[in-house]
């Protein structure tokens, strides 16, 4: 590759001028120099460095770009890629072996392994670097590393410039980051001036024909089918499992079989569309032929990733689609992917914002989730209240057995007398008023399956639901039962003098069902 002029002084202003906004949102300070090597994910960044000649601070910045530096207990992206440095296994992608062959690593460790994940990113960057003859002197500069950075991708052409160009504006703007053990990673901004090669420029000037504000990206025809077969009635919210030039680059390989109609990037909100409004994306099974899907980068675990910019610009988007298309802007026909009758996945997961989300588009919250029985909150019910929360009580009393009459949200004598036959049965205050003690035996009622952190599926929402009500403070209904679901189980048992162990089994569920 062409060398770098020794005495080059001139031009080093940042690379991402066509960017529009700074990549970071973890820090409003300058970085802070690096800390010294006492925590293990800085030893193993300085250690990786070393062993492979690979600068310490690109190697933090790939991993901060591809992960947060979180590896996420080995589970793997959309792309099927693990840990910090996202070693990838799949048809066209084969870092994750890669890294097996080059540190003699095990598959496993390199997938759960935080060290051993690091060490593998920096030997496939150095195997990287050395097949494009990058001697000693070219490996102690940054700016020679930028084709290197770009081949890491997986990706080709534009999406590898637009990857690596992230990663050096992470170089330029300096991080100071925390890593989910609380570990902090920083890396020192500095002027960049990055020597690209053969690497094309990211191609910023094509445009979506469907939403000006977009750019265009277009997906395999493998990854969609052309036209639809319903008419457009809904948007569905994604997260990525992955980083926005990743994600595009997944949905254009030929073997990957997803797509989303848009993909919006976390630090700045810019938005990528990948498939026309008009043709058919595979992202949502039952309701691919009748919506439009929208990926947000990021991880349903790590609310980072949820930045300002990000909800502002997906939810102009969502408000533009919903305008365009006759979509009503209400939790009905604005759904998550979990949401989705027939899927097993749990995006945008229980950090997602629904209710700052719909306020943006301009739509009706309601506190709902898309099921008629979740809301952010439980307001008292009695006679003449109407709406939403009474259609779920109704529905609730009539499912124990109780008969409330037509679901129509309305609370007339026949719903309060169901009521208080439930509230005699349940050795509840009989007075016809549906307050947090009678929300919380209904949404809890039925089979008290034991249930705890890793657990999923309908139990777990009915227990978030009665949850919320218990505590007055919304538990997100996901079904599945993650840290915040144990903090909440905790908090309700320790209020009513149970074993805070965050185990929901029988004296749990028999405290809410009694609706303590």
């Amino acid at each position: 590759m062409p060398r770098r002029p020794a005495a080059l002084t001139t031009g080093r202003a940042s690379v991402l001028a066509a960017l529009t906004a700074t990549v970071l949102t973890v820090t409003g300070t300058p970085a802070l120099a690096a800390p010294g090597d006492e925590h293990p994910m800085n030893r193993a960044f300085a250690r990786a460095a070393a062993e492979f000649d690979v600068p310490r601070d690109l190697l933090a910045a790939v991993g901060y770009g591809e992960t947060r530096l979180d590896g996420h207990s080995g589970r793997p992206s959309q792309a099927n890629g693990y840990g910090v440095m996202h070693l990838v296994s799949n048809p066209t992608n084969r870092s994750l072996e890669r890294a097996a062959d080059l540190t003699g690593e095990p598959l496993s460790e390199l997938r759960t392994d935080t060290g051993a994940n690091i060490m593998g990113g920096a030997a496939v960057l150095r195997a990287h670097a050395d097949k494009l003859g990058l001697d000693a002197r070219e490996r102690d500069d940054i700016d020679a590393w930028y084709p290197v950075v770009a081949r890491y991708s997986g990706s080709q052409g534009a999406l590898a410039a637009l990857y690596a160009d992230t990663v050096y504006t992470f170089l330029a703007d300096g991080l100071d980051a925390v890593a989910p053990g609380g570990e902090r990673i920083s890396v020192t901004g500095r002027p960049v001036a990055p020597q690209k090669g053969s690497v094309p420029a990211a191609d910023l000037s094509t445009r979506s024909t469907d939403y000006p504000s977009a750019l265009w990206a277009a997906a395999h025809t493998n990854n969609y089918t052309e036209g639809r077969t319903e008419k457009i009635d809904k948007v569905i919210v994604h997260v990525t499992q992955g980083s926005y030039a990743g994600s595009i680059s997944w949905f254009q390989n030929p073997t990957a079989e997803v797509s989303a109609h848009y993909v919006v990037r976390s630090s700045d909100g810019q938005i990528t569309q990948t498939v026309r409004d008009g043709d058919t994306a595979y992202h949502a099974r039952s309701a691919n032929a009748s919506s439009l899907g929208i990926e947000h980068e990021g991880f349903v675990d790590d609310p980072s990733w949820f930045t300002d910019t990000m909800y502002r610009s997906s939810a102009a988007l969502t408000k533009y689609l919903c305008d365009r298309y006759g979509i009503p802007k209400d939790r009905a026909h604005i759904l998550g992917h979990k949401e989705v009758p027939g899927n097993d996945h749990t995006d945008p997961g229980p950090y997602w914002d629904w209710n700052r989300y719909m306020e943006l588009v301009g739509g009706d919250t309601g506190g709902e989730t898309g099921d008629g029985l979740s809301f952010t909150s439980y307001a008292t019910q009695q006679s003449g209240s109407t709406g939403a929360q009474v259609k779920a009580v109704q529905r609730l009393l009539n499912e124990q057995g109780q008969n409330a009459g037509a679901v129509d949200g309305s609370f007339g004598p026949t719903t309060k007398s169901a009521v208080i036959a439930y509230q005699k049965a349940h050795g509840l205050v009989a007075d016809g008023v549906v307050g947090a003690r009678t929300w919380t035996a209904l949404l809890s009622a039925g089979a008290a399956t034991s249930l705890q952190e890793g657990s999923s599926g309908d139990a777990v929402k009915r227990l978030q639901r009665s949850l919320t009500a218990a505590l007055g403070s919304t538990v997100a209904v996901d079904g599945s039962f993650g840290p915040a679901t144990t903090t909440a189980v905790r908090s309700y048992q320790t209020s009513r003098g149970l074993v805070a162990d965050g185990l929901v089994g029988a004296k749990t569920w028999a405290a809410l069902q009694a609706g303590r």
